[in-house]
Parts: C-alpha cells; sequence; structure tokens
C-alpha cells in the first residue's frame, strides 16, 4: 500500500496533461478534415452543376447535413459513454486505464491513497475516457470520408474532376497520418509517465486484477497463473478440433494443426508457413507508405512524410564548423556554428543559424584566444541524388576583433556572403554527420578579402 501512495503527483499531472494534449489535437484536426472536405465538395458540386448531370448532383443531396451534424458531435461536450464500446484497441490506454481502475477500489482508497492523489487519479480516468471519444469519433469521421471518396470517384470518374478528387485523397491520406501519429505519442512513455507504470505493474493484486478487468481479459478471458486454468471456448470461433475435423472432411485426409510456430512437417504447414511469409512482405510493403491498417486510404501521390508530424519533431539542429590559416594581418581562425533547421518534406529542409569566429593565434609558438567575429546565417537544402545535397545560404558576418558585444551593434559593417555548394550526408553512430562544399559569391567584395571556397564539417540532431 506504501508503494501505491508514492506514485508521484507530477506523474499523474503528466499523464492528464499529455492526454488532454492529444484530445484537443484530434479534435482540432477533425474539425479541420470536415471544414476542407466541404470546401472541396462545393468546389465539385458547382462544376457539377453546370455539367448538368443528375447523377452526380444526387451525391450531393445530403453531404451537407452529414458534414454538419459530424461537426456538432466534435463540438458537444464527450459522454463518458461515447468512448464505449472501444472501437480500436490502445494497448497502453488499456494498461493505464486498468491501472486507474485498480487505484480507484474503495477498499484501497481508504487505507492507501490521499484524497488529493483520489481526485488526480480520478480526473486522469475522466481525461483518458475524452482521448477515447475523440478516438472513436476521428474513425468515424475517417470511415465516412473514406466511403465519400469512393462515391466521388465512381460516379466522377468520367468527368474532369481529377485535381478536386487528388485533394480530397490528400485531405483523408494525410489526416490518417497525423492520427497515427497521435497514436504514437501514446506508446512513447516518458520518465515521470513511466513511474506511473512502474509503481504499480509488478504487485500481485494488481496482476490479478488486470488479468480480470483489462479490456483486454474481456475480450480474450485471460487465464491467471494456475497452471490447471483452462480457457473456455469462446462463442462463434472455430476451435482447433473443428478446423481439423473440416480440412479431414474436405481433402480426404488427417492434417496436423502446428501448436507452435516451429511446427513443420506436413506439407499443408509448409503451406501456411509460406504464407506467413508473404503476409509479412505483404505487411511490410504496406508499412512503408505509411501504415498498417488494412482500412487505410493509399495515397493517389507521393506522400509528403514530413506534413503529418508535429512542429516539434519536423526541426533538426545542426552543428557545424570551418577553419581558416591565418595572414600576416589575421591570426588562424575557426568558426563553430549552431542551426536550427525545418524540413519541408524529406527531401527539402530551410532553418537558420549563427556563428561564432575563433582566433587561435599566429602558429603554434604564439597562441592566443580572441574573438574575431559573428554571424548570421540562413540555408536551405535539397536532395540532388542520394546522400548527396545541393545546400545554399545567405549569411552576414562581422569579421573584425571586438572585445565586447557593444562593438558590433554596427550593422553596416557587417559584410555578406552568398554561398551555393554540395553537402554530403553520412551517418556517424547514431548521428548524422555532413561535410560541405560551398563557394562564396561575394567573397572578393569583403574587406579584408576572404577565401571564397569553403569547406565545413558537422552534425545534425
Amino acid at each position: 500500500m506504501q508503494t501505491i501512495e508514492n506514485i508521484p503527483s507530477k506523474s499523474l499531472d503528466f499523464v492528464s496533461k499529455k492526454y488532454s494534449k492529444l484530445t484537443d489535437d484530434i479534435q482540432k484536426q477533425s474539425e479541420k478534415l470536415l471544414r476542407r472536405m466541404r470546401q472541396q465538395e462545393t468546389k465539385i458540386q458547382k462544376k457539377v452543376q453546370k455539367a448538368d448531370n443528375s447523377k452526380a448532383q444526387e451525391l450531393f443531396s445530403q453531404a451537407p447535413g452529414k458534414y454538419q451534424e459530424l461537426q456538432t458531435k466534435l463540438k458537444a461536450p464527450l459522454d463518458k459513454a461515447v468512448a464505449k464500446p472501444v472501437t480500436e484497441y490502445i494497448s497502453d490506454v488499456d494498461s493505464l486505464q486498468t491501472i486507474l481502475k485498480f487505484l480507484s477500489q474503495p477498499n484501497l482508497n481508504s487505507s492507501a491513497l490521499s484524497s488529493d492523489k483520489i481526485q488526480q487519479i480520478q480526473a486522469v480516468s475522466d481525461q483518458i475516457q475524452k482521448l477515447q471519444g475523440r478516438l472513436q469519433q476521428a474513425n468515424e469521421i475517417q470511415q465516412y470520408i473514406r466511403e465519400r471518396e469512393s462515391q466521388l470517384k465512381s460516379t466522377l470518374s468520367n468527368m474532369e474532376f481529377g485535381k478536386e478528387l487528388l485533394g480530397i485523397n490528400k485531405e483523408l491520406y494525410y489526416y490518417q497520418q497525423q492520427l497515427a501519429e497521435y497514436k504514437a505519442l501514446l506508446h512513447d512513455r516518458k520518465k515521470l509517465e513511466e513511474k506511473v507504470f512502474a509503481t504499480v505493474r509488478n504487485l500481485p493484486a494488481f496482476q490479478n486484477f488486470m488479468r480480470k478487468h483489462s479490456y483486454l481479459a474481456q475480450l480474450f478471458r485471460l487465464p491467471d497463473n494456475s497452471a490447471t486454468t483452462s480457457i473456455e471456448p469462446i462463442p462463434g470461433l472455430q476451435t482447433r478440433a473443428s478446423v481439423q475435423t473440416a480440412l479431414q472432411q474436405r481433402f480426404g485426409q488427417t492434417f496436423t494443426m502446428p501448436r507452435t510456430s516451429g511446427g513443420g512437417g506436413s506439407g499443408f504447414e509448409q503451406q501456411l508457413q509460406q504464407a506467413h511469409t508473404q503476409l509479412n512482405v505483404l505487411k511490410d510493403k504496406l508499412n512503408q507508405v505509411g501504415g498498417g491498417n488494412s482500412d487505410m486510404t493509399m495515397p493517389d501521390f507521393k506522400p509528403n512524410m514530413q506534413k503529418a508530424k508535429p512542429f516539434l519533431q519536423r526541426l533538426e539542429y545542426g552543428f557545424n564548423m570551418q577553419s581558416e590559416r591565418g595572414t600576416s594581418l589575421m591570426p588562424a581562425t575557426s568558426d563553430f556554428a549552431l542551426t536550427v533547421g525545418y524540413r519541408l518534406s524529406d527531401k527539402k529542409t530551410i532553418g537558420l543559424g549563427a556563428s561564432y569566429k575563433m582566433g587561435w593565434g599566429h602558429g603554434f609558438n604564439h597562441i592566443h584566444l580572441s574573438s574575431e567575429g559573428i554571424g548570421l546565417r540562413s540555408y536551405a537544402d535539397m536532395t540532388l541524388k542520394g546522400s548527396i545535397w545541393l545546400t545554399g545560404g545567405f549569411e552576414y558576418n562581422y569579421f573584425n576583433h571586438f572585445s565586447n558585444l557593444n562593438e558590433i551593434k554596427n550593422i553596416d559593417v557587417w559584410q555578406r556572403s552568398a554561398l551555393l555548394g554540395l553537402e554530403k550526408k553520412y551517418r556517424v553512430g547514431k548521428k548524422n554527420g555532413t561535410a560541405q562544399v560551398l563557394y562564396d559569391f561575394l567573397a572578393g567584395k569583403q574587406t579584408p578579402q576572404a577565401q571564397a571556397l569553403k569547406f565545413r564539417v558537422g552534425y545534425t540532431f
């Protein structure tokens, strides 16, 4: 009981805020999809009316009412009953919900948990039910839009609506990908969230409770740890014996159904294994285009896999450096730069950065660290071929020695650089390494004149 009381309040607050944000994000994306679908259909409807096609016009008689119904549901307060029955099983949500049910037991609350913690648990439980409700609504919207797309394609296939139908396909596909990103966040447990699971899951009392009260247990009647426990067959499902009998009657010979994946032996079992291998190949191909759901809408275009990701996940952070040998007027220097890029797509990135030029002195016998400049950068990268990228950018640099920031305030003395070149990206352990060769088209106009060809190495995170 004392172990349960040690569940951090911060962990419960973190889980509540996480699920609340996901609930709000799902609602916003659903409203956005419905709004854009109505706009797309309005455009199509206007063209259909001009074409005087009665069959096509019938498609739009009830659509506005259905969109309004779905939008009304999204804006209405969520009832707890909305999330029942669960139309999509998410293991982490089921586990957390079962933990909260376990902690909410009256006999447990009276002896183990404070009143404040009981209120926190109830708040998290309510938030999970709201999230399930929004997910169910999202699935209903997704199903309707999928059916609607199919209806429009079959009816308008012989008319010039390729651009509009492609727009609908894009809206639905990216909506599916956005939902997949949200569901992935449910499986991505942070440290504070993991503490809730770690505190409770190893308790024998909770393990027994999980086997009886989780949603998975209600579906499949999970057994307890007893070796003598027998599982009654679920009504409506075929048993091993019935399948063997049916095969024997159909093919006139006895088949042994394998009890493990390593069964083997009969030709029938080998065929099953070959079929299983082929199914896995198909699943891998399906996952490469964005998911493993057999009901997902396949894209009629080349999708931008970055578009469905949250803003922060589309950012990439980088570090690079370049060095220049000393002259009679300037010491040897190295430029250290930090950059932040935004992935427009898998093949295009734009970003900003800042650099600091450190002086090393004149030769090994006269090493002296100094501040020799500072700079601001912008850049754009685009895939050229394979791991070779075309990169370019514009920079403002202050090339003079300075001892305090007041000396660099005069922007008129800053010098400009216009860079264009090639970048090679490669793997260095778990990080991505970069090597750039750039040409500065404005190097000749700088004072003192800088070298035009620049070589930079760095990392992206």
